[in-house]
């Protein structure tokens, strides 16, 4: 999603993972993206997803900025309607994973060599033609971005990135949730 140039949107600034649950109801994405766009801040990655409620989904979005946008648009975010729970995972302890869908060109005399250096990312084939491999590749960004630089040597024909899904390890975060929806149900 590229907008306008924010001269506070630079590389150099670390990106933030926002873990955000809601409830499924239209227009709770837009509104949520709007506020970042309204700021001029890009959104780097964005994913969404249903869970084990249907009537939740759970919103990760990656942004470039400084820990205290960061943490003054946690407290936007919270004010929207449908949000349940916003969670800053960026600096705790937190699973997070991106899947890499990649055409990669597969001469004959470079085939077994591929095949052995995509093993070593766990890379796995899901498709093949006599001119090239499709791979899949889950991980965390870092190894992605291995992988892809290992790959680019070969040529890539084309690929999709899914952007970066995220979860607390804590069960913490988990009865908090709980509770808030117990609360919700309440009123």
């Amino acid at each position: 999603m590229s907008q306008r140039h924010d001269p506070h949107a630079t590389p150099e600034l670390p990106t933030r993972t926002l873990s955000i649950l809601v409830e499924n109801r239209f227009g709770v994405l837009s509104r949520i993206a709007g506020l970042f766009s309204a700021r001029g801040y890009n959104i780097e990655s964005l994913t969404v997803a249903g869970g084990s409620d249907p009537t939740l989904s759970r919103i990760t979005l990656v942004a470039r900025c400084g820990p205290k946008l960061a943490g003054q648009m946690v407290k936007q975010i919270e004010k929207l309607l449908d949000v349940v729970k916003v969670e800053d995972l960026t600096e705790t302890d937190c699973v997070e994973r991106e899947l890499v869908l990649v055409r990669v060109r597969a001469p004959d005399d470079k085939r077994g060599t591929l095949l052995n250096e995509a093993e070593i990312f766990r890379a796995r084939v899901v498709t093949a033609t006599p001119e090239n491999y499709v791979f899949e590749v889950t991980g965390d960004s870092a190894k992605i971005d291995a992988f892809l630089e290992v790959v680019a040597a070969y040529g890539i024909d084309e690929m999709v990135r899914t952007g970066k899904v995220a979860l607390s390890r804590s069960a913490r975060a988990r009865s908090e949730r709980q509770q808030v929806l117990s609360f919700s149900s309440t009123l």
